[in-house]
């Protein structure tokens, strides 16, 4: 089957991730690193690595984890990642060593180290050369042209002068501030700071390079002839020049997730653009909705369609890092030709939603892409409140678009009962869309919703733009809060937007603001959207996971609630049975938990994993002889299993039937040694036989 990888350069994989926090270990020093990781940093890539790479780069342990880094530092400038060859690192490489083979001739310094050397390996090989090295009035000075470097935020055409300072040694970079005319002159007798007069000597010997040691900008206007901090500020946008041409932020990424993604991933890194709001619904359930819009998105091509597959894994840990919720989805996308044609100009979103119980927490997301082994991650902070018990305003939400639909049932993203949003990523809009802001208040009070008020204010920068006032009670949906703009008369800007909630005496009660902007463009792109369905408030699989999470939490009363209304909602369900259960067994009620996984002895053909439960819940009762009948049924459909065998051992041994315990340890024994108190038992009942 014939494939190929093609790279849609407007999306990266969505989904964000689920790992430890950016932590800062300690840094090591360049010279504790091993002898080539220390040439690397501090010889080969010296000019080029940004401050934040080599931070991490010094954080990084053992040899596996730097050239996973050194990996990733030049994937990132491969102008051609989907080919073999990366021309960045060939063309760097290539320009150390022509500096190391003509700038250090006559000198005992290296050539990548001098001023030359640095200014070749970060700008690369002159447009033009001009000598000025053998004038008896002049110090040896070079003067090198340059062009066609303007994204990079220098000049369109630039000068960058070498000289040797009173005729000896290195060639230095000038500066028309620092050095000036002066010090190009072999016999200047003049006031050191007088640049006029030295200007004028050296154009009666050499206009041209005069010129130049005025302002290293061609054209540049200089009414009074004297340096400007234009060609200062050209020098130091040169040193950064290297840093500017990369996202560092790959590296960061690389630090939090080495230790959990695939080697073949951690170079691969790409960023995203993402919005994660917290709605609560009627039924008293919120829920977390979110959106991706990668910057890439790699596919394969096979058998006439393209083709990806996406992991997602999601987190949620309290503030304690104890993990509260998490899951894991595979993806597989797939357009055909006419499809591909139709978004590959547009970003690509993934939007998903998911319920979650009250308090604050942080959310991570890992988006995986199978096919290209490229990921992305998002982390934000949740603060999900008891809407219902408290007058809370939520974050506003800014979108394009909001449309009514038919059915109230079925749970998508951004989905509010009977309205879609369509939120921006960016909250970034044209002059032609329309500005729609979005929010509740759940638990608004009946006097509130009948005197107070909603003030909208926009800001231009710090200027007032734009004021609206009006009643709540105006509103048709209680706690529901949708208002429309027109952007038609707001200037291509960066705005902020208040909105408060003000009683009846005009106090301000609640505000949330949100910033946007108006861009300059005519159209801005609009994604191609791809939603995942989720369960309603009133599906068991969200009763179902609400009991996880407390459980999770601890607040074992409420999980066995929402566990407990997931089975009886669904009692054929081996999964909320099997849930039920465990909360059941934790509160030591092994009978009933017994009795609700009983029926799937007989049902459940493919997932044996309650015969675990069904054993332990045995156990406890003094059922011993159906404990080890369950546990010899899970072993025969998933393998030997460490635990299982010790507590077949323990059951036998409770029985009095020693001559079997003894087996059962000793196959433990035989997968893990180190266990000492296994190793007493087997000898004590070795000694009795």
């Amino acid at each position: 089957m014939k494939k190929k990888l093609i790279l849609l350069s407007w999306l990266i994989l969505f989904l964000i991730s689920v790992l430890p926090a950016f932590s800062n270990k300690e840094k090591k020093l360049p010279k504790d690193l091993p002898e080539r990781y220390k040439k690397w940093l501090q010889q080969e890539v010296v000019y080029i690595i940004t401050p934040k790479e080599k931070e991490v780069f010094l954080q990084l342990e053992g040899d596996r984890e730097r050239n996973m880094f050194t990996d990733a530092f030049w994937k990132v400038r491969d102008p051609e990642p989907s080919t073999p060859k990366n021309e960045f690192r060939e063309e760097h490489y290539g320009r150390i060593n022509y500096a190391n083979l003509w700038f250090g001739r006559g000198t005992p310094t290296q050539g990548w180290r001098t001023d030359m050397g640095r200014i070749h390996i970060k700008l690369g090989e002159p447009n033009s050369i001009q000598r000025y090295e053998n004038m008896t009035q002049v110090y040896p000075t070079i003067v090198w042209f340059y062009q066609g470097l303007g994204e990079y935020g220098l000049p369109n055409s630039f000068n960058v002068v070498f000289f040797k300072k009173y005729g000896t040694g290195d060639y230095e970079t000038y500066s028309p501030i620092k050095d000036g005319p002066q010090v190009l002159l072999v016999h200047y007798l003049g006031d050191p700071r007088d640049y006029l007069g030295a200007f004028n000597q050296l154009r009666n010997i050499q206009p041209q390079l005069a010129q130049v040691s005025i302002s290293l900008i061609p054209g540049e206007p200089m009414p009074s002839l004297s340096p400007s901090m234009a060609s200062e500020i050209l020098m130091s946008n040169i040193e950064v020049k290297p840093h500017k041409a990369v996202e560092d932020q790959y590296a960061e990424q690389l630090l939090k997730y080495k230790d959990i993604i695939e080697v073949e991933y951690t170079a691969n890194y790409i960023g995203s653009d993402y919005l994660v709001s917290v709605i609560p619904e009627k039924s008293g359930v919120s829920f977390v909705h979110y959106l991706v819009e990668p910057k890439k998105l790699s596919v394969n091509f096979a058998e006439n369609k393209y083709y990806t597959v996406l992991e997602i894994s999601g987190k949620v840990t309290d503030l304690e890092g104890k993990t509260i919720y998490q899951y894991n989805k595979s993806i597989p996308i797939e357009f055909d030709e006419e499809q591909l044609e139709k978004i590959k100009t547009k970003p690509f979103r993934l939007q998903d939603t998911f319920p979650l119980i009250e308090g604050n927490y942080k959310f991570n997301l890992l988006l995986k892409n199978k096919v290209s082994k490229e990921f992305t991650s998002v982390e934000k902070d949740l603060l999900v409140s008891s809407f219902e018990s408290s007058e809370e305003m939520t974050s506003l939400i800014l979108a394009l678009s909001a449309k009514n639909v038919l059915s109230i049932k079925s749970n998508k993203p951004f989905k509010v009962e009977d309205i879609q949003l369509y939120p921006s990523a960016r909250n970034e809009f044209t002059i032609h869309d329309r500005l729609i802001i979005f929010f509740q208040i759940p638990g608004i009070s009946g006097e509130l919703r009948e005197s107070g008020r909603l003030e909208f204010l926009f800001y231009k920068g710090e200027q007032e733009f734009l004021r609206k006032a009006k009643e709540i009670k105006s509103y048709p949906k209680k706690g529901q809060f949708l208002e429309e703009f027109s952007l038609e008369k707001f200037p291509p800007a960066i705005y902020r937007v208040e909105v408060s909630v003000l009683s009846k005496e005009n106090k301000e009660i609640l505000f949330e603001q949100a910033h946007f902007s108006v861009s300059f463009a005519e159209v801005i792109p609009r994604p191609f959207l791809y939603s995942e369905l989720a369960p309603s408030s009133l599906d068991p699989l969200t009763d179902y996971i609400l009991g996880g999470q407390y459980f999770n939490k601890g607040n074992h009363e409420q999980a066995e609630y929402f566990l407990g209304k997931a089975y009886r909602k669904n009692p054929n369900s081996l999964q909320f049975a099997e849930g039920f259960s465990r909360i059941l067994f934790t509160a030591q009620r092994f009978e009933e938990a017994k009795k609700i996984l009983l029926p799937f002895l007989e049902t459940s053909q493919d997932d044996k994993k309650f015969l675990r439960l069904l054993g332990q819940a045995s156990r406890k009762l003094g059922q011993f002889g159906e404990a080890i009948d369950y546990y010899k049924q899970y072993l025969a459909y998933y393998g030997t299993n460490l635990q299982i065998l010790n507590a077949i051992g323990y059951c036998y041994f409770s029985t009095g039937n020693k001559e079997e315990a003894l087996i059962a340890f000793e196959k433990s024994l035989e997968i893990n040694p180190k266990q000492e108190e296994i190793k007493k038992i087997v000898s004590s009942l070795k000694d009795e036989k």
